[in-house]
């Protein structure tokens, strides 16, 4: 029973981590701290308690909003019943909701065209008031980072990455205290400044843009580290920095043309979200006599023939005992979350988000977020991870793809779990007529599916697999061989730290694939991030990625340039990618021996070419009659 659940956590973001085998020791089911028990119902009342801090939300707006309606949460004590009113030039009430918790008020407010960034009171008919402004927009949304076919994406979790300022690392009245390297399940003490002490390596890499697992308040008792369990929305962790630190970070990495991608969740929060401790409504979240946890089959958001208590289960199943499931369809949830994502993206100036969970929430929700993220900033980078198990399914979430009557996700890109699976089946097994590499091919033979199946992100492993080296044995050609795929497949490749060294580690908790960066954090013995203190091995994988990326990044075929890909025979693959300016060929063998290809069956592809540059290695290749692979091998050759 502890390795099911285990399993189905690994399903979604939400365990812990390791830095060294000694704590792999750490047990699951012994990681709560003393007097800290997991809940175990499925229901929370609406129940107007003690309010223990005065909430405005959003903090404050902007001017010039696509969108003139703003809804303003309200929170203070027993305040259901009052009138609010507003003096200010170009702005008025619209409306107020009072919902069942008397501590709560809804307040509609319209900012018409004319509105000037300034301050003024929300004042209530009991002579109460709260302080609100309006600022100009920071930025011009039309100069968005956008997401682009020539990106690399690096994953990084920020508790693991690097500590640049451990005065941080405890933060008074918060429910998880300290850190302890050695505890997967505990805090390890990294954060923002640490992020941005080493973007240096990052861009060193050759990667163009920074994800960062969520960054918002998890104020649980356990299991606070990984972040998605937020318990405030308008806050950074303070175990992370501050709101005013994330923004440096962005703007530090816009410094070096790093765009930087913010993870969110919709599906869930944290139990200890102060929302949660003191309800606004009872549907503003899914209720159930006992816990019950989804069905986790994203097939059923389309499935024509699915029993609805199955399409139920898998909407407001709660994701774990402490995350309850939210009800994107209570009008003034949707409307705060959707104010949210604008509220941090105009804040901040990061570049877009990556959506959690994607096919967990309310699917008409998530469409009409998209709308409206992308209303407001046009070109912003979006993309959902969908963990699903075929490519029909996967690209119902896609946008413009024409596949569901009526129904439109708006989302630009995917997380392209089919890619991952097919290339992980090609290099662990032998070629069959649908298995092994042909298992790849029959993949990217379902690209007619979407709108543009090159904005698709690719991956090896993330925060929630197994590390890919350890899936492929530490074997160094098929490692080399998954990351040339990676590279050079159509779509945007992301690396997860630590890839880049072949970290090892299989996520049985996904905590054992969130390991410490050396170097990162006071009294290790050497830093990764300095290249003369990296091993061989790390030096090799480091630069045979960076030679891939630089490569990339300055080859127009491999952005947008047009796969031509020839069905696999006797474990060989091989595909092009070719524009006006270049063509690049990828022979891959996937059998355990070396083989020599014969290349006339692909003449329609290489006629004008008699030689080629081999992008590995940097060699000449003078003759393309017959190309050598080494067993699991690759060869990617531009053509000359």
């Amino acid at each position: 029973m502890r390795h099911l659940l285990t399993f189905l956590l690994g399903l979604c973001c939400c365990a812990a981590t390791a830095q060294q085998p000694s704590i792999y020791n750490d047990d699951p089911q012994q990681r709560l701290p003393v007097g800290v028990e997991k809940p175990t119902h499925g229901f929370i009342p609406a129940t107007g308690g003690t309010v223990d801090r005065v909430r405005v939300e959003p903090p404050h707006w902007y001017t010039g909003m696509p969108n003139p309606e703003l809804q303003v949460l309200l929170y203070d004590q027993n305040i259901g019943q009052e009138d609010v009113t507003v003096s200010y030039p170009g702005v008025l009430v619209g409306s107020v909701e009072r919902v069942e918790n008397p501590n709560y008020l809804f307040v509609h407010l319209y900012i018409g065209p004319g509105a000037k960034p300034g301050k003024f009171r929300l004042n209530l008919g009991n002579g109460k008031s709260y302080p609100y402004e309006l600022r100009a927009r920071s930025r011009n949304p039309k100069h968005v980072g956008e997401l682009e076919t020539s990106d690399l994406i690096y994953l990084i979790m920020p508790d693991r990455f690097a500590n640049g300022d451990p005065t941080n690392d405890s933060i008074p009245g918060m429910r998880q205290q300290g850190v302890n390297r050695n505890k997967m399940f505990f805090r390890h003490g990294g954060d923002l400044q640490g992020i941005v002490d080493h973007l240096d390596y990052v861009d060193d890499l050759g990667a163009t843009v920074l994800w960062l697992n969520p960054v918002l308040e998890n104020d649980q008792p356990y299991e606070s580290y990984h972040g998605y369990a937020v318990t405030d929305h308008y806050l950074v962790d303070r175990r992370f920095g501050s709101n005013e630190d994330y923004k440096t970070l962005v703007d530090r990495a816009h410094d070096r043309d790093l765009k930087v991608v913010m993870d969110i969740i919709f599906n869930h929060v944290g139990n200890e979200h102060w929302f949660i401790r003191d309800l606004p409504e009872r549907d503003w979240i899914h209720q159930w006599d006992e816990f019950t946890r989804p069905i986790y089959r994203g097939a059923l958001i389309h499935d024509p023939h699915a029993a609805a208590s199955d399409k139920k289960q898998l909407l407001e199943g709660w994701f774990d005992n402490h995350m309850p499931d939210l009800n994107q369809r209570n009008p003034r949830l949707a409307k705060y979350l959707i104010q949210n994502t604008i509220w941090w993206a105009e804040w901040s100036g990061h570049d877009g988000y990556r959506i959690d969970t994607y096919f967990y929430p309310d699917p008409d929700f998530m469409a009409q977020w998209a709308r409206e993220i992308q209303r407001a900033f046009p070109g912003i980078i979006l993309f959902g991870e969908t963990w699903v198990q075929s490519p029909a399914i996967q690209a119902t979430f896609t946008e413009d793809n024409q596949l569901i009557d009526d129904y439109n996700a708006n989302l630009p890109s995917v997380t392209d779990f089919q890619i991952h699976f097919a290339i992980e089946e090609a290099l662990h097994h032998e070629q069959s007529w649908t298995g092994g590499i042909t298992k790849l091919y029959y993949t990217l033979a379902h690209d007619f599916l979407y709108e543009n199946a090159h904005r698709n992100v690719l991956f090896l492993d993330n925060h929630d697999k197994s590390r890919f080296y350890s899936t492929v044995n530490e074997d160094d050609q098929k490692f080399k061989t998954g990351l040339a795929l990676l590279m050079t497949l159509r779509g945007i490749p992301s690396i997860y730290y630590g890839t880049e060294l072949k970290m090892t580690g299989y996520a049985d908790p996904d905590g054992k694939v969130r390991q410490d960066m050396p170097g990162g954090f006071a009294g290790d013995e050497r830093s990764v991030f300095v290249e003369s203190q990296r091993t061989d091995t790390e030096r090799a994988a480091f630069d045979y990625i960076k030679n891939l990326a630089q490569y990339r990044k300055r080859t127009t075929a491999l952005h947008d340039g047009a796969l031509t890909h020839y069905v696999p025979e006797n474990d060989i693959y091989v595909y092009f990618r070719h524009d006006a300016d270049a063509t690049v060929m990828v022979v891959v063998n996937t059998k355990g021996e070396a083989q020599t290809v014969d290349t006339k069956r692909y003449r329609e592809r290489m006629d004008g070419f008699g030689s080629a540059m081999d992008v590995i290695s940097g060699a000449a290749v003078e003759s393309l009659q017959m190309i050598e692979v080494p067993a699991h091998g690759v060869r990617v050759l531009e053509l000359r």
